[in-house]
């Protein structure tokens, strides 16, 4: 090793790495600014559950319509200019669907803003992937960490501004200024130059090949693929209902006010917070397979007792289970698609992190329509369901590695 390796990464790179966690932040403080406005947006607009629901997928359509062009603007700008911008118009389209008038703009608002939060995610995971490999070690589950912080940050900042009586006009054109200034800021200490580098550990060469599976089972790699991506979309799907419906039960099934009902959101995303911050350490001890199991037993339990047992303190702690049960799939999947032999080098990442998208499109809609024929409470279903898929198909990932 050289003294500079010794010595840990660059001064540069350790900036870099505050101004990437800085975009995450902003990036999941965002949409969560907007979640605990939705009962309010959802009664000013006279709509039932299902056109609410079909409303408010918007969002993950956006991202999926949008989502495969952030390569192209990645490479023509820079993956921080790419994120910075994405976050100033991610903000422009939170703010325009909460002062919506109407079904129509409210949808096209948030199609609009799902289209630019999609490639900003992209890009800030390019640029977080660049200053790991100036780490030389994994670091990318640490900026998923601070995402949730800045979730729940934002869904705080959302229960706060009602509780204070501010218009959604004021509250979101807050966030969505103080987010795109403090992203403007981290842009200045973000990596320059080229996407594509060397890593900076000059052993790496030296060290096996992480690629150890053709598949936990032996199974042929695209439907271990498919796998994947299934208990990619479980995840997401949880979280999705999560971040739409949670604030929506709580207050007009379990009759709290709209301050307490955005608590089952802020409950998912910081149990979720909690389970990455730990994540890497129990993956390394237990092996993704385990925690998997074990997570998607947590979700289908937690939330499944909740539901069975409808009280406020009891459904906030099933969200909060939910959250925590889900936290490490989808770095989990991400990973285990990058690893895949028989693909092309990272064609299994980008199918993953397109189709996941798919938790978030079909999850609204269908929790929607199932509620209005059997009510909310059979809607969130699926979020049991989800965690009982991902312990049924968490063969294909890893076990601990030696």
């Amino acid at each position: 090793m050289t003294v500079d390796t010794l010595r840990g990464p660059a001064q540069a790179a350790r900036q870099a790495r505050v101004a990437v966690a800085v975009l995450f932040f902003t990036n999941g403080a965002l949409l969560a600014n907007l979640l605990p406005r939705y009962p309010q947006i959802k009664e000013d607009l006279g709509i039932g559950n299902a056109a609410y629901g079909l409303a408010v997928v918007a969002f993950p359509a956006g991202a999926i319509a949008a989502g495969m062009a952030a390569s192209i603007l990645i490479r023509r700008m820079g993956s921080a200019r790419v994120a910075v911008i994405g976050t100033t118009l991610t903000g422009m389209g939170i703010l325009a669907a909460g002062m919506a008038d109407s079904v129509m703009v409210f949808a096209g608002a948030l199609l609009l803003a799902g289209a630019t939060d999609a490639i900003t995610d992209v890009a800030q995971n390019a640029q977080g992937l660049r200053v790991q490999r100036r780490y030389g070690r994994s670091i990318i589950n640490s900026f998923h960490a601070v995402w949730s912080i800045g979730a729940v940050v934002g869904g705080s900042m959302g229960a706060g501004a009602i509780a204070l009586g501010l218009s959604r006009g004021q509250h979101l054109l807050i966030s969505a200024t103080l987010c795109a200034t403090v992203a403007c800021v981290a842009l200045r200490f973000c990596l320059p130059g080229p996407e594509t580098e060397p890593a900076a550990d000059p052993d790496a060469e030296a060290r096996p090949p992480q690629r150890t599976r053709r598949a936990a089972t032996g199974t042929h790699p695209r439907l271990v693929l498919a796998a994947l991506v299934l208990i990619a979309v479980a995840g997401t799907l949880v979280e999705e209902a999560g971040s739409s419906w949670a604030a929506v039960y709580l207050a007009d099934s379990l009759r709290t006010t709209a301050a307490q009902a955005a608590w089952g959101y802020i409950a998912l995303v910081g149990a979720q917070f909690v389970g990455r911050l730990i994540g890497d350490r129990l993956v390394d001890r237990f092996g993704q397979r385990s925690v998997a199991r074990v997570g998607g037993f947590v979700a289908a339990a937690g939330m499944g007792l909740a539901l069975a047992v409808p009280t406020v303190p009891g459904t906030v702690l099933g969200f909060a289970a939910a959250g925590f049960g889900v936290a490490t799939l989808v770095p989990a999947t991400l990973q285990a698609a990058d690893e895949l032999p028989g693909l092309k080098p990272g064609s299994g990442l980008t199918i993953i992190s397109w189709l996941m998208r798919l938790g978030f499109l079909f999850s609204p809609p269908v929790v929607g329509l199932v509620a209005d024929a059997a009510g909310l409470r059979t809607g969130l279903l699926v979020i049991p369901l989800a965690g009982l898929l991902v312990m049924l198909l968490a063969g294909v990932l890893q076990t601990r590695r030696a």
